[in-house]
């Protein structure tokens, strides 16, 4: 059985769980600005650590107002997974979707490129005998 706190202590465990959500939130905000402060841009690896510790703050602030401000802590397994897998498969589809962006815009630059490129005069191209691409010049 769960134990049922008094009115008290449910008022006093909101505060505590605010009280963290505001220290992350702070602490990501610090990082941020860390990463925007001009001495920073020299220094790749802080970047990168920040950017980390950003997201992995971001998950756990995540994760509890999850676990905690929506009671799936105290859920049975079986209702905390039908609300977390599709989550996990809307973050999954996301990611997914963003890469096939990527690819889609490495693909339209290489088109653009081409597109760019002057080909040589009608009668300086020919097939040769083995359906190579043949550059003929004038003179001959």
């Amino acid at each position: 059985m769960a134990q049922h706190l008094s009115y008290e202590e449910s008022v006093r465990g909101v505060w505590k769980g605010l009280g963290l959500l505001a220290a992350v939130t702070v602490v990501e905000v610090l990082l941020s600005l860390l990463k925007a402060a001009e001495f920073a841009e020299s220094i790749r690896p802080l970047i990168y650590v920040a950017s980390l510790l950003i997201i992995a703050l971001s998950i756990y602030k995540a994760y509890f107002i999850v676990y905690e401000f929506m009671h799936m802590g105290y859920e049975v397994k079986g209702l905390a997974m039908t609300v977390l897998l599709p989550t996990l498969l809307l973050l999954w589809a996301l990611i997914a979707f963003f890469n096939e962006g990527d690819a889609w815009r490495k693909s339209r630059e290489k088109v653009l490129y081409k597109d760019q490129l002057e080909l040589p005069a009608g009668d300086e191209v020919g097939m040769s005998d083995d359906n190579n691409l043949l550059y003929l010049s004038q003179e001959s």
